[in-house]
């Protein structure tokens, strides 16, 4: 029961601090710096930089949270591998693509991609609280799983 109470407690931090890095990075629109300044051009650059939220997709928050997707997936591969190890079933796949190691590390690449690529479809249409929130949602999502994973008990034979 500890260890399921010290996994949901870190599960809650990552989740929190996921959250406030999508906060953080708000910037009101009259304080663009000098740097940023100097290399935009042109009449759309300067309306963007009049808008509040408008910023480059890789910038170092957007960095920061698909770091964080990669590594939320990373924690989920190992939890499940873990799991698997134990003799416990997978829930949402089947056991045969989860044991076969190549494929399941496909997969959870493919889920980080997926989740870069939504943000980028929410950044180019403008929606930049969205684009932020995927990654949010998509770190706790996969560290809440590994969590789980992790928790579950092991089936002892009797």
């Amino acid at each position: 029961m500890r260890k399921g109470m010290r996994c949901a407690t870190a599960g809650v931090f990552f989740l929190f601090a996921a959250v406030s890095a999508v906060h953080s990075q708000q910037q009101p629109a009259g304080n663009a710096s000098a740097a940023d300044q100097k290399r935009t051009s042109g009449p759309a650059e300067a309306a963007n930089r009049a808008t509040p939220g408008i910023h480059r997709f890789w910038d170092r928050e957007n960095d920061w949270l698909f770091a964080g997707v990669g590594a939320g997936r990373a924690l989920d591969y190992a939890s499940t591998l873990n799991l698997r190890r134990r003799g416990i079933d997978e829930v949402f796949l089947t056991n045969s693509i989860v044991d076969n190691h190549p494929l399941f590390g496909g997969i959870e690449a493919a889920a980080t991609a997926a989740s870069i690529g939504v943000s980028y479809i929410f950044h180019r249409t403008g929606h930049h609280r969205l684009e932020r929130w995927t990654s949010a949602v998509h770190i706790g999502v996969a560290t809440g799983g590994a969590i789980r994973n992790y928790a579950l008990k092991t089936p002892h034979s009797n």
